[in-house]
């Protein structure tokens, strides 16, 4: 597992555990993919009610709030296919400090 997706899964697994009722996956282009839900966040590339897709930098903006995600998707920096209701609880956790 690579340094980055460690650093991921330890920072989103707090925020996400018995938050986000559904699943989530986080696709981190060049490193790997990120699976969200109520259990927390794990390494997998399982089917998700929704999945976001960018760049490490643009999800490390995100989380540390430079970053809105609604700016981020407008602008095509950040990717979503599926429902736009989990993709909004989604940005939440992700934002919440």
């Amino acid at each position: 597992m690579s340094a980055v997706l460690q650093e991921f899964l330890e920072h989103l697994s707090p925020r996400v555990t018995g938050t986000l009722h559904g699943s989530a996956k986080l696709v981190i282009r060049d490193h790997g993919s990120v699976h969200l839900t109520d259990q927390g966040a794990t390494l997998s590339d399982d089917e998700a009610d929704v999945t976001l897709t960018a760049t490490e930098q643009t999800f490390r903006n995100i989380l540390d709030g430079s970053q809105n995600p609604a700016m981020a998707f407008m602008s095509g920096k950040l990717k979503v296919d599926g429902s736009n209701m989990r993709a909004l609880k989604v940005s939440e956790i992700l934002t919440k400090a």
